[in-house]
């Protein structure tokens, strides 16, 4: 971890964060939530081992990055051209991309918007969908998914500021590890109240991890983290040609939750996700959570690294 360098970069009127480490072809890795650079760490190391250029930003507005003025404001085309711009000052033309979580969604608009500046991308669980109102399946969710929960303005505030920022991100680990859609029973019970206090984190996720995600996000707060991805999730692509043209990756972990919002895994497993990414390896590692990249970090490096080195 020691080797791993902290950098920061005005864009777009914003002091915005990223580590790096590593020489050579450049990845770039953008991160989920309740996520951060950090949760990178383990595929960092390894693909700058393996002769690349690893480079983690933090969103704006999470962990060291600045939080905008008006962060209920802020897009998913924000993050997107934040990159954009961000590679534009650090002299960076080309790069390979690796998301997980909604930093797949920002993965697949990045090369929807700007394709001549990617080479390939790999996703890590999330399959590429299509966006808007009418494609968020609403009618097949819990009423009470904490998804929808959060778009509501104000209510997560509540809910999260009746703790202290670090047993909120344990709460989170913990459910997001489950494999069932995390949704509060009634409306008198909040998404917190989910996880029973005694219940421990997961094996894989030290009390060290849950102490740099949590200095982290007493940095930011969760103002930005709410708005995107979950009150900006209804944001379409901007764009008309809906196809990702470049080879990707997807890595799933069985035991996903994310499996069950809609019909995702049908729509992975059917082929129909192909018609918007046609050049698409699809891979499923058993046992594997929400957050296989920490869960099972030498699996996914491996993944991750014989992927880029078909394509350098």
């Amino acid at each position: 971890m020691e080797k791993i360098h902290h950098n920061y970069v005005n864009v777009r009127g914003l002091k915005l964060h990223y580590a790096e480490i590593g020489t050579g072809p450049v990845v770039v890795f953008l991160h989920g939530f309740p996520e951060i650079w950090y949760s990178w760490r383990h595929q960092m190391i390894a693909v700058a081992e393996a002769g690349f250029r690893a480079i983690a930003p933090d969103f704006r507005g999470y962990g060291l990055s600045e939080l905008p003025t008006e962060p209920e404001k802020a897009t998913f085309k924000d993050l997107v051209d934040d990159l954009h711009d961000m590679l534009d000052s650090v002299g960076i033309d080309k790069i390979f991309l690796v998301g997980k979580d909604f930093g797949a969604r920002v993965l697949y608009h990045f090369a929807l918007v700007y394709p001549e500046r990617v080479s390939a991308v790999a996703a890590l669980g999330m399959p590429f969908i299509l966006t808007g109102p009418q494609t968020f399946p609403r009618d097949l969710l819990p009423k009470g998914f904490y998804m929808l929960r959060w778009q509501e303005p104000g209510r997560a505030e509540k809910d999260f500021g009746r703790f202290d920022i670090k047993t909120v991100i344990k709460n989170i680990y913990i459910l997001f590890s489950g494999s069932e859609l995390p949704a509060a029973k009634d409306d008198n019970e909040e998404i917190m109240d989910l996880v029973d206090p005694s219940t421990p984190l997961p094996t894989w996720f030290t009390e060290d991890d849950l102490a740099n995600y949590a200095s982290l996000y007493e940095n930011s707060g969760f103002q930005l983290a709410l708005q995107v991805p979950y009150r900006a999730w209804l944001e379409d692509y901007g764009v008309e040609d809906l196809k990702i043209k470049v080879p990707c990756l997807l890595v799933m972990g069985e035991k996903d939750y994310a499996l069950k919002f809609g019909a995702l895994e049908q729509y992975i497993t059917s082929g129909m996700v192909k018609e918007y990414v046609p050049d698409l390896e699809t891979i499923f590692l058993p046992e594997g959570s929400h957050f296989v990249q920490e869960q099972f970090p030498d699996k996914v490096n491996q993944l991750i690294i014989t992927f880029l080195n078909k394509l350098k």
